[in-house]
């Protein structure tokens, strides 16, 4: 789903749907997976519920894992597609996926993990 891009990012495609929720969502097993995947030390206390961190245009964002949303897809809230170039939601777009040391900083600037449900800070570029 996702490839190496640069130092710091993964690139992959995936449909970009709106929610009504709060925060940025995608489907729960692909979330755990890529958590394990990417963000994964190998020491096993690792948290697979953690945000993984996401980039559509110029936004940085905390996508976390909810089983409504069908596989391949990332589903921003309204206010967040607004400041993308998103037309006729559903569609397929390049998404860029912080790799574990560029998330950890992109979490750490923008105040931490928030649980879903919390306000949760978006990063910037």
């Amino acid at each position: 789903m996702f490839e190496v891009f640069t130092r710091s990012y993964y690139l992959g495609r995936l449909y970009v749907t709106p929610t009504d929720r709060d925060h940025a969502l995608m489907h729960s097993e692909q979330h755990e997976r890529i958590n394990e995947e990417v963000y994964a030390t190998g020491d096993g206390l690792e948290r697979l519920d953690a945000p993984l961190v996401m980039k559509l245009d110029s936004q940085h964002f905390p996508v976390h894992g909810d089983d409504a949303v069908p596989a391949n897809t990332l589903a921003l809230p309204e206010s967040m597609l607004e400041n993308t170039d998103v037309r006729n939601p559903p569609s397929l777009h390049e998404v860029l996926l912080a790799r574990r040391e560029r998330a950890e900083q992109l979490l750490s600037l923008a105040g931490g993990w928030s649980a879903p449900g919390d306000d949760l800070p978006s990063a910037g570029t």
